[in-house]
């Protein structure tokens, strides 16, 4: 019996040098959801060790969306967790992608849940700013 092989087949492409691979890959650890935002010289150092392991960019783009959507749909109920600092974070989660056999459509699915949960997050921030608006506007009254 053959071992199964993994659903998804991920690509290196060849055609990226270091730094397009590297500055890419940090644009969008930096804009994935539950991270800080800010990208730390360890980080720029793993993603030179990501491109030199020839770790393809659509693998990493499925780990940020998978590690940010466990974190973001889990028990409501559950303490809040600290958001994530360090590209290091995701490296369980990328030898997970490795070995399991995962389906390329369960990776449009998180994307697509990823970004129905960023355009729900962009109404309620809006929504805030006006409240907070409406209330520096008002007049003061009774003093």
């Amino acid at each position: 019996m053959r071992p199964q092989q993994p659903a998804t087949h991920w690509r290196f492409d060849s055609q990226l040098d270091a730094p397009t691979y590297v500055r890419r890959l940090l644009e969008r650890y930096r804009q994935t959801p539950t991270t800080v935002g800010r990208i730390r010289h360890e980080d720029r150092r793993l993603a030179v060790r990501l491109y030199r392991q020839h770790v393809p960019l659509e693998m990493v783009q499925a780990a940020f969306n998978l590690a940010a959507c466990r974190r973001l749909f889990r028990d409501p109920e559950a303490p809040p967790l600290a958001p994530i600092r360090s590209l290091h974070y995701f490296l369980p989660v990328l030898e997970e992608l490795r070995t399991a056999p995962i389906d390329p459509d369960y990776f449009q699915y998180l994307e697509w849940k990823l970004q129905d949960s960023q355009a729900h997050i962009d109404r309620l921030q809006r929504l805030i700013r006006s409240q907070r608006a409406a209330e520096h506007t008002r007049p003061l009254t009774g003093r």
